[in-house]
């Protein structure tokens, strides 16, 4: 049987071997799905994760329980031999080992983009992750605790109840309102804690916020935003972010806890620096339309394939940015469904189709009953757009069970209210066993007895 190698099992790696398990008949192939992580996330729930509108386990997808005739490896692919089509398989604590294949497909996904600004990879998170989406949580409602426990003239409180979020994209407006609703909501249980207290701001360094919506739709945004107390600084560069005090291109500085990165991903650089695939200039894997690798001179590379973040894949629509997809769930999504039909076809010696996708709009969700939804000249804002937003991801989480789970959980937070606990103590589970454990007593060690007295003493004596 041919082997497939998959790559990640994020958007398109999942979706790939999802639907390669449909499409393949019975020992027509061996499918290998590679990922350090045994979950896919659903990245655009991440900002409600944060906000404690859905339970963490809810926004990921369980490789083993949907995916049943792939091959699962808990590892990382350290290195891509294609010229002898093999593959460094890196497990956690074990001794590297090679695999060998016939195709593969890298949908190894994107990671954060940053600048080396001081202080930012010290002090800052990002939004990528469902582990970080739960320490946003935890941490913003445990500053609220520590906090309400001050005194007003204490600095400190100030620094708890203040929260920064870097970049202006959906990712970051997303974030940033949806902790602005959680704290409005948190000011109800903590009345130590007044709504004048507690500062947001959102550093952005473009003009404009959102640029896959209107300029009207993205202003409109701003509005809300400031309505509700949060302030988003506009052609503004975070300069520095030593020791949680983060100082801005305009002069300013604002002391904090809590600092969220959202400016940009890039290529999962771990993958695409280490393997003899070619690449563009912005570090992706380059692609043509049918999805598989390319090289320079346009000529396919054989036997490899991509999608998702990791890929530049041509947008015949003409609607990406420098001709190319943008790098979001909805294209990977999809390119992943073309990407296993196409190869399915190459395998029984048919030609592939190209991927063409028309973009369906934008959604985003504003915390709780508002939000902004864009699709072409339509624009939707408010409660209507919130609706949409969670219509819109709802259907498009994958298998009806995460579907159940997700919705059963939003019905439950109408009626009861969204959870803010924090357990943040799970980062350091051990330490309370810790406390309070017996431990042996230090050995103490045996005094040597006594020198016997020198005779010509004794006698002097």
């Amino acid at each position: 049987m041919p082997k497939i190698l998959i790559v990640g099992g994020g958007y398109a790696g999942f979706y790939t071997a999802w639907k390669l398990e449909k499409h393949l008949r019975r020992g027509e192939a061996e499918v290998v799905m590679v990922d350090p992580l045994p979950y896919m996330t659903y990245l655009p729930f991440l900002p409600e994760v944060a906000a404690g509108s859905i339970e963490p386990r809810h926004a990921v997808v369980s490789h083993r329980r949907h995916l049943k005739r792939t091959k699962l490896v808990t590892a990382k692919v350290t290195k891509i031999d294609h010229a002898n089509k093999t593959a460094t398989i890196t497990p956690e604590g074990g001794e590297p080992w090679e695999y060998q294949y016939d195709q593969i497909v890298v949908t190894a996904g994107s990671v954060s983009r940053t600048f080396p600004i001081p202080g930012i990879a010290d002090n800052a998170i990002g939004m990528k992750s469902i582990e970080e989406a739960v320490a946003v949580r935890d941490t913003l409602i445990g500053n609220f605790e520590k906090a309400a426990a001050l005194s007003k003239d204490n600095p400190l409180r100030k620094r708890l109840l203040t929260t920064v979020v870097v970049g202006g994209g959906f990712a970051g407006i997303e974030t940033f309102a949806e902790l602005r609703s959680l704290a409005n909501s948190l000011l109800e249980k903590f009345p130590e804690i007044t709504f004048d207290e507690t500062h947001f701001h959102l550093i952005e360094a473009m003009g404009r916020i959102m640029p896959e919506v209107s300029l009207e739709t993205s202003e409109w945004v701003l509005k809300d935003l400031a309505k509700r107390g949060a302030h988003v600084h506009l052609d503004t560069q975070v300069t520095s972010a030593v020791d949680g005090r983060v100082e801005v291109s305009t002069g300013e500085a604002y002391e904090t806890d809590l600092i969220i990165w959202t400016a940009g991903v890039m290529a999962n650089p771990i993958v695409v620096n280490g393997g003899d695939l070619p690449k563009e200039a912005r570090g992706r894997i380059s692609a043509q339309a049918d999805l598989r690798v390319v090289d320079a001179d346009g000529n396919v590379v054989e036997g490899a394939w991509t999608a998702g973040d990791v890929a530049a894949v041509p947008d015949l629509t003409g609607g990406g940015v420098g001709g190319m997809c943008v790098p979001n769930a909805q294209h990977a999504v999809r390119q992943a469904k073309r990407l296993a039909k196409n190869l399915v076809a190459v395998i029984r010696g048919e030609a592939p189709v190209d991927y063409v996708h028309k973009n369906l709009g934008a959604v985003a969700g504003l915390g709780l009953y508002n939000g902004a939804f864009q699709s072409g000249k339509i624009a939707l804002k408010g409660f209507v757009a919130w609706v949409a937003h969670r219509g819109y991801h709802g259907l498009a989480m994958p298998s009806w069970e995460r579907k159940w789970r997700v919705i059963w959980g939003w019905v439950h937070n109408f009626f009861l209210g969204r959870d803010t606990v924090q357990l943040g103590t799970t980062q350091t589970p051990r330490v309370f066993f810790e406390t309070y454990a017996s431990r042996p007593k230090p050995k103490v060690e045996e005094q040597p007895a006594p020198a016997a007295a020198e005779p010509a003493a004794v006698a002097a004596k």
